[in-house]
């Protein structure tokens, strides 16, 4: 069970739903409530197929590529602390001119749920604990998005979008200190290899 919340919690961090509502809110509207349901239940399964698939070729990927755990966790420590600390300093996420026919995939499936924080740190993970830990939590953080999108009205009128908005800031502010950790232990290693090769 605590490898399980060792897992959960980096990936709620880089999933971060609550931070994510202004933007959904902003995509979806004008939408009817079907339609809404339509687009988060496509946008949820999307997301989980692409996350796992990532899970279980990814690893074999790495291998492939000669690459280390070691030089994953500095390549990925830094991709993280790029993107929390463009989070960080933006006053909103990004939005983009969205096909509607094509938004339950682009932009909300991927890359908002399933992004690169998503997959770098659930590579990460799997070599630290195991591919079915690693996996439910990131099936269960899928879905935890879906149902905050799906009560995105109620939990904005608590929140408010400036409580939102100050919510996403803290979990990028962890993610960079995720990220920073990650590269340590990956420099160690490296270090460590070195000397006793």
């Amino acid at each position: 069970m605590r490898d399980f919340w060792l897992c959960f919690v980096p990936l709620f961090i880089a999933v971060d739903p609550v931070g994510l509502l202004p933007m959904f809110m902003g995509l979806t509207g004008g939408m009817d409530q079907k339609q809404v349901r339509r687009v988060i239940y496509h946008s949820v399964v999307i997301a989980t197929l692409v996350a796992l698939a990532f899970v279980l070729v990814g690893t074999a990927v790495l291998k492939f590529l000669g690459i280390t755990v070691a030089d994953f966790l500095v390549a990925g420590g830094i991709l993280l602390f790029v993107i929390s600390l463009n989070d960080l300093v933006t006053t909103e996420k990004i939005q983009c001119r969205i096909d509607p026919d094509s938004l339950a995939a682009v932009p909300l499936a991927v890359p908002l749920i399933s992004g690169p924080a998503v997959l770098t740190t659930s590579i990460l993970l799997i070599n630290e604990y195991s591919h079915p830990v690693t996996a439910a939590a990131l099936v269960i953080n899928i879905f935890l998005a879906g149902a905050v999108f799906r009560f995105a009205g109620v939990i904005l009128r608590v929140f408010g979008k400036s409580g939102a908005t100050t919510v996403s800031k803290v979990a990028s502010l962890l993610l960079a200190a995720i990220a920073v950790m990650m590269v340590r232990k990956g420099v160690v290693s490296i270090i460590g290899h070195g000397i006793g090769g």
